[in-house]
């Protein structure tokens, strides 16, 4: 599903946070967006996912303009999961039903998928902050979306979460599903990515495949980034 962005803008309070962004996804797997602090990252991904309104520009999945039939087709993980006050099961039940496709096959499956088959009757909010990410990984697979996005999904997480939900993004990738995943962790996107979007102060700095990309970034802000040098 490729995706076409032209001059994305959003202007909160006469400041524009995403600037004039444009450009193009076309490769399959993992798209990994980078950036500093305060570069807009969080805020692109909303606006690509149909979040937030844009102020100015157009976002485009295969040729079709953001709507809510191409946003059923999505999904998203945030850092902070979302989840409802029933146990996990129910959780990854509620997706499916809303979806009308219910089965406890596929909640099972899914369960199975993310390391929790034996908490499945576990109160959601009495799960490890790893677990609650997790569910929220299943429940998002639950609809077997065409491109997912993830927003710093593995922040602060042990390091056995970051792995299942690692190992768990690949699969999902090799099967086709077109991923774009919010880092800050540069390991993780030495790992994960196919490609690297890098923004700086709500612009794209660069974009490039990932290989290249940590070989020798085009810019000096991003690489400044990978040294760990700060640049405002």
């Amino acid at each position: 599903m490729p995706l076409q962005v032209d001059g994305l803008t959003l202007v909160i309070g006469g400041e524009r946070l995403i600037d004039g962004i444009s450009l193009t996804i076309t490769e399959p797997g993992i798209s990994v967006v980078m950036g500093f602090n305060g570069a807009g990252k969080s805020l692109f991904l909303r606006l690509l996912h149909g979040l937030v309104p844009q102020s100015a520009g157009s976002v485009h999945w295969a040729g079709k303009a953001n709507s809510e039939d191409v946003r059923r087709r999505q999904a998203m993980v945030f850092q902070t999961p979302v989840l409802l006050r029933r146990s996990a099961a129910a959780n990854i039940d509620f997706a499916l039903k809303v979806q009308g496709l219910g089965s406890a096959r596929r909640r099972d499956e899914l369960l199975e998928l993310v390391g929790l088959s034996g908490l499945a009757d576990r109160p959601a909010r009495l799960l490890s902050g790893g677990e609650q990410q997790r569910l929220a990984l299943a429940r998002a697979l639950s609809c077997r979306p065409e491109v997912l996005f993830l927003d710093e999904p593995t922040a602060n997480l042990d390091p056995a979460s970051v792995a299942l939900i690692e190992e768990t993004l690949n699969g999902a990738a090799a099967d086709g599903m077109k991923i774009i995943f919010v880092t800050h962790d540069v390991g993780q996107a030495r790992r994960l990515g196919a490609e690297i979007v890098f923004l700086h102060h709500g612009k794209v700095e660069e974009q490039s495949p990932a290989s290249a990309f940590f070989a020798k970034p085009a810019s000096s802000v991003a690489q400044a980034y990978l040294e760990g040098r700060i640049v405002i």
